[in-house]
């Protein structure tokens, strides 16, 4: 039994950071996922999910304390909190998990790799200006940095 995790995406860029694969998905583990994609991005301000067991266990909030990220759950019954990971999670599935058989946690990794690469780097998306994530994510940090000190 493979346990997929959602997608982890920025609420800002659009981006699918990551999609943890393995045999069972903690709060350590989700903790690992989180600081492997801070490594690229840095730090949240704010980490938004659902009130599964990884993201309320003392890990996860232990990590999130650690690194002054904001734990922030989805409230029960508030399904418009939620709508872009939703859907993000909707064509991941639809698109990358109902169709093929996996037999090896190698073998789902890859094709997730794929489809990551795809729908952040080929899919324009009309939230992002008609350009895809990465691209609408990079020109916006690259903007950061070159914005002009105030004197």
């Amino acid at each position: 039994v493979m346990n997929i995790s959602g997608a982890t995406t920025d609420g800002f860029s659009h981006e699918c950071a990551d999609i943890a694969v393995d045999r069972g998905i903690g709060g350590e583990y989700a903790a690992r996922v989180l600081d492997q994609a801070a490594r690229f991005r840095g730090y949240p301000r704010a980490v938004r999910r659902d009130q599964g067991l990884k993201f309320i266990s003392r890990a996860f909030l232990a990590w999130a304390t650690a690194r002054g990220v904001r734990h922030i759950l989805y409230q029960p019954g508030k399904p418009t909190q939620k709508a872009y990971n939703e859907s993000c999670d909707g064509k991941f599935g639809d698109e990358c998990l109902n169709e093929p058989w996996f037999e090896t946690l190698v073998q789902v990794r890859h094709e997730i790799a794929k489809w990551r690469v795809d729908f952040n780097e080929v899919r324009p998306l009309s939230n992002c200006g008609r350009v895809p994530p990465a691209r609408f994510g990079s020109l916006h940090r690259h903007a950061a940095r070159v914005t002009p000190r105030q004197e």
